[in-house]
């Protein structure tokens, strides 16, 4: 009874009690293959000893020998095999070779496919929540800045005032497609190949449903060829594609605030100091955006982590070993280094509003708002109203003048001259001098944007709270995810201590 109780304590221990799909805490061990390895044990004893495959005397005598060798493995310094031929011989020391029986219909290769499964699917959940963080800061900021004006630019260059909030909400909805990837590809990846064996099944009767189950699936990879041989190959290439879209994301807003760097007056930097910034060792006024660096060099490691696993999966018949599922070799654990730094990014980014007014101030980002208005509101053909606004740039740039400075009487002037020879437009520049200065104004032409998924007030208003939805929608997700399997894995725990 005494010992009985022991192994109840013991098993207690090396399972985590019922502790969720997370990363081991300080006191738990490892959630590595040896540790999944040992919940594929501890079902396969359960369900095949309630099937009638194993007596329940050989049931109990099985559980006590893996009992004992998830507690010695979890002992410090311990051998913790992380294969299945490495495996059996601890548990034949620990039981003797009747354990083997255990082995019934199972072969390495559909466990150490269940067990690169499993351990995505923790990486995959962990990048989740990581995800969730950096949309959530993202809303956070736009939410605090719809009134910031900012430049934007294409093709490199000043393009369009826009507001910061509806720069700011379109990473939220880029990176919320991620999480959209995210959830599809976990319904593709939370099947059990369990039962597979090799890839033709097996003749024994095993319960693949029960054992699915047990280990948190949602269901089975139904196939028992695709489950080990198919599935496993392609897996890394879909999760390296969810990756690159995480990286291309991140460094695409790197880059944006690199290009401050460059500028002496820059409206969005990061707070000085920490491991944000260092000052240069030689040039004593620099301070170098060491976390925007190391973030964009951790999302290069990441696409070459991607491109490594398509590669190893390409020009090879399935089943080969190359490029299967495999958590050492999984892309998700530096995908969510990539959004820690970016998490860390938002989280110190220090915005001038009244500097970035400034830079939008010294170029002609108003020069299609020009052109708009004048077809609009006094029917002037756009390219005609273009050739204008053109001209009016290359006047501007030329003596020098800023769109606040370029006077009322100058747009006259210059009017007058693009419609010398067209004896149907206006001989007046129809503008008044009110409208020059207001299709001049970055912030008025941000406010009087009318389409839908502008930058106007309503529409960022009603943005602002598709987002919080989207977002909350996410979060909501990865709770319910997470649950099920820490449920699943703790009735597994308890059934497999009421074996010993």
């Amino acid at each position: 009874m005494r010992k009985s109780l022991l192994l109840l304590a013991l098993c207690t221990l090396l399972s985590g009690g019922v502790a969720g799909p997370a990363l081991a805490a300080p006191d738990q061990p490892p959630r590595d293959n040896f540790y999944w390895l040992g919940q594929i044990n501890k079902a396969s004893d359960i369900i095949n000893t309630d099937e009638g495959l194993l007596t329940p005397e050989e049931g109990r005598r099985f559980a006590r020998g893996i009992a004992k060798v998830l507690h010695d493995g979890n002992q410090p310094g311990a051998e913790r095999p992380s294969n299945v031929i490495r495996f059996e011989p601890y548990l034949i020391r620990a039981a003797g070779p009747q354990i083997t029986k255990i082995h019934a219909g199972r072969s390495s290769q559909d466990m150490l496919t269940t067990v690169g499964v499993m351990e995505q699917r923790e990486h995959l959940l962990a990048m989740a929540d990581a995800l969730n963080r950096v949309q959530r800061d993202l809303i956070r900021l736009a939410d605090a800045h719809q009134d910031t004006i900012i430049p934007n630019y294409t093709n490199g260059v000043a393009a369009q005032p826009n507001s910061l909030a509806h720069y700011l909400l379109a990473y939220a909805g880029a990176y919320g497609r991620d999480m959209q990837r995210v959830r599809e590809y976990y319904k593709r990846l939370n099947r059990s190949p369990m039962g597979a064996t090799v890839l033709n099944g097996t003749g024994w009767p095993l319960n693949r449903d029960r054992m699915a189950a047990y280990l948190g699936f949602d269901g089975l990879a139904y196939n028992t060829y695709d489950a080990g041989q198919v599935f496993p190959q392609e897996a890394p290439v879909e999760s390296g594609g969810i990756a690159d879209c995480i990286a291309i994301h991140t460094t695409s807003f790197i880059e944006e605030i690199m290009q401050q760097y460059a500028q002496p007056r820059p409206w969005i930097l990061l707070k000085e100091g920490g491991s944000n910034t260092y000052v240069s060792s030689a040039m004593p006024q620099k301070r170098n955006p060491g976390i925007l660096n190391r973030c964009r060099t951790d999302a290069s490691t990441l696409l070459g982590m991607s491109v490594e696993g398509l590669f190893r999966s390409h020009n090879i018949p399935a089943g080969m070993a190359d490029g299967r599922l495999n958590g050492r070799t999984d892309v998700f654990p530096q995908a969510v280094k990539v959004l820690d730094g970016m998490d860390q990014i938002l989280n110190n980014l220090v915005i001038h509003p009244e500097r970035s007014l400034e830079e939008l101030d010294q170029d002609w980002t108003c020069s299609q708002e020009i052109a708009d208005r004048l077809m609009k509101n006094h029917g002037i053909p756009f390219r005609t109203g273009h050739h204008f606004a053109s001209e009016i740039v290359s006047y501007a740039r030329a003596h020098d003048i800023t769109p606040k400075e370029f006077t009322y009487g100058l747009a006259q002037q210059v009017y007058a001259q693009v419609v010398e020879d067209d004896p149907v437009l206006p001989r007046q520049f129809p503008m008044t001098a009110a409208e020059w200065d207001s299709a001049k104004d970055p912030a008025a032409i941000v406010r009087n944007r009318s389409v839908k998924g502008g930058p106007q007030p309503a529409e960022l208003a009603k943005m602002l709270r598709m987002a919080e939805a989207a977002a909350a929608d996410h979060e909501a997700w990865t709770r319910q995810t997470r649950k099920k399997l820490e449920d699943a894995e703790a009735r597994l725990n308890a059934d497999f201590q009421a074996k010993l």
